[in-house]
C-alpha cells in the first residue's frame, strides 16, 4: 500500500478523532466572514454529498443530512453543490436542519449542460487543485485533455495532469511527450497505481481540495483509493468492446485525506460542455496568447490573416495544425455558450449569421457565380 513520506506541512488524521470543518478546509478568513451568520444562529458546514433535494454535510457537531431551501431565483449556480460552504439551520425538535445560504464561493469547475441552456452544471465548489486523469491503456486524446484544462484553468484552481496505467504504455517517454506539448504551464505526473510509482510526486503536488476530472475507465476511483489509503472508492475494469469504463461512481463526494486535505471524487464525464471560459482557454493555449503579440494585427483570429505568428509557427512546425483546429473550435464553442446568456453578444452573432447568408445570396446572384 502507498504511504505519504514524512512531511512537515500535513498531519495524519486520527482515526479515533471526529473530523471537523478544519479537517475540510474551514479556515480563519471564512469564520471572520461568518461572524454575522453565526449571530442569527446559524452554523457553517460543508456540503460532502447531494442527493434529491437533500445533502449530506459536515459541521463542528458532527455530520448533517439537511433538507436544501429552494433558491430565490432562477441561478442554480447558487443551489448546493458538492464542496460548498453552506450556513445551516440546526435541526430542532419539529423540524430538519435546513441550508440556509450558500457562502461565496473561491473557485467552481463548471462544465455546459447536455440541453445546452444558460446555466452551466457545477462539478465541483471550492477546490484548489484540479487533476485531469488521462490512461495511457488507450491511446492519448490531446483535445479532450485541452477542454478539461479549460474547465480546470477557468475555475480559478490549480490543474495538475495525472496520466495514469503508466504500467500498461508501450512507450511512456513519447505519450508524456504528446501530453506535455498541449499542457504548456502545468505539472504532468506519471502514475501506475498497481506498482505505485509516481504517487509519492502527486501527494506533493495536490494541495487543499482535490478534484479528480475525467471520462470513465481512466482510473480516478483507483487513484483516489491509494491516494485514501484504502479501498473507499468502487472500481471496475475497462470493457474489452469497447476500452471505456464503467461508471463506478454514482456521485461526487468528499472525502478528507490521512494526510491532511480532502478528495472529491466524480463520476465519469462523457460530455464536456464549455460554459464560456476566456480565461480557460487563454491559459490552455497560453502559447497562442505570447505568439499573437507579434500578430500583424491586433485583432488577428489566426485563421488565415497575413502576417499571422500563429499560423507562422505552424509552418514552422512548432505548434501542430491539430492544437490550432481544437482552438478554433473551443473559441465557437465558447461563444455561443456566452452567447446564451449575454443578449447583446447573442444579437451580435446573429447579425454576423445573417451578414454571411446575405454574402452567400449575393455571391449567387453573380454572374460569375458556378455551382
Amino acid at each position: 500500500m502507498f504511504h505519504h513520506p514524512n512531511s512537515s506541512r500535513t498531519q495524519s488524521i486520527s482515526p479515533d478523532r471526529t473530523l471537523s470543518t478544519a479537517d475540510y478546509g474551514w479556515d480563519d478568513e471564512r469564520e471572520r466572514s461568518f461572524v454575522g451568520l453565526r449571530a442569527d444562529g446559524l452554523i457553517p458546514g460543508r456540503v460532502v454529498r447531494t442527493d434529491r433535494g437533500r445533502c449530506d454535510i459536515v459541521t463542528d457537531a458532527g455530520p448533517v443530512r439537511a433538507s436544501v431551501r429552494p433558491p430565490s431565483n432562477a441561478d442554480d449556480g447558487r443551489t448546493s453543490s458538492t464542496g460548498d460552504w453552506v450556513a445551516l439551520s440546526p435541526a430542532t425538535a419539529d423540524a430538519p436542519a435546513v441550508v440556509e445560504e450558500v457562502l461565496d464561493r473561491r473557485t467552481v469547475v463548471v462544465r455546459a449542460t447536455a440541453s445546452r441552456t444558460s446555466h452551466g452544471q457545477v462539478l465541483a465548489a471550492n477546490v484548489d487543485t484540479v487533476a485531469v486523469v488521462v490512461s495511457l491503456s488507450d491511446r492519448v486524446r490531446p483535445g479532450r485533455i485541452e477542454r478539461l484544462l479549460t474547465l480546470a484553468w477557468e475555475s480559478g484552481a490549480t490543474p495538475v495532469v495525472v496520466l495514469t496505467k503508466g504500467d500498461l504504455c508501450a512507450d511512456t517517454a513519447l505519450a508524456l511527450a504528446e501530453v506535455t506539448e498541449v499542457t504548456p504551464g502545468v505539472q504532468v505526473i506519471l502514475t501506475s497505481a498497481s506498482h505505485g510509482n509516481g504517487l509519492d510526486e502527486l501527494v506533493e503536488a495536490l494541495t487543499g481540495t482535490i478534484v479528480l476530472l475525467g471520462p470513465s475507465g481512466v482510473g480516478k476511483s483507483t487513484l483516489g483509493n491509494r491516494l485514501l489509503g484504502e479501498d473507499l472508492l468502487a472500481t471496475g475494469a475497462v470493457r474489452d468492446s469497447d476500452g471505456k469504463g464503467r461508471h463506478t461512481t454514482a456521485w461526487r463526494e468528499l472525502l478528507p485525506l490521512p494526510h491532511g486535505g480532502v478528495l472529491l471524487d466524480t463520476p465519469g464525464l462523457r460530455g464536456i460542455g464549455i460554459p464560456g471560459a476566456d480565461d480557460g482557454l487563454d491559459r490552455t493555449f497560453a502559447e497562442f496568447t505570447e505568439l499573437a503579440q507579434a500578430c500583424r494585427f491586433a485583432d488577428c483570429a489566426h485563421v488565415a490573416e497575413p502576417g499571422c505568428a500563429v499560423l507562422a509557427a505552424v509552418e514552422a512546425g512548432d505548434i501542430t495544425r491539430r492544437r490550432v483546429d481544437n482552438f478554433h473550435r473551443l473559441q465557437r464553442e465558447n461563444a455561443h455558450a456566452q452567447a446564451r446568456t449575454d443578449a447583446r453578444l447573442r444579437a451580435e452573432l446573429e447579425r454576423s449569421r445573417k451578414e454571411i447568408s446575405r454574402h452567400i445570396r449575393a455571391l449567387k446572384r453573380s454572374p460569375n457565380f458556378k455551382s
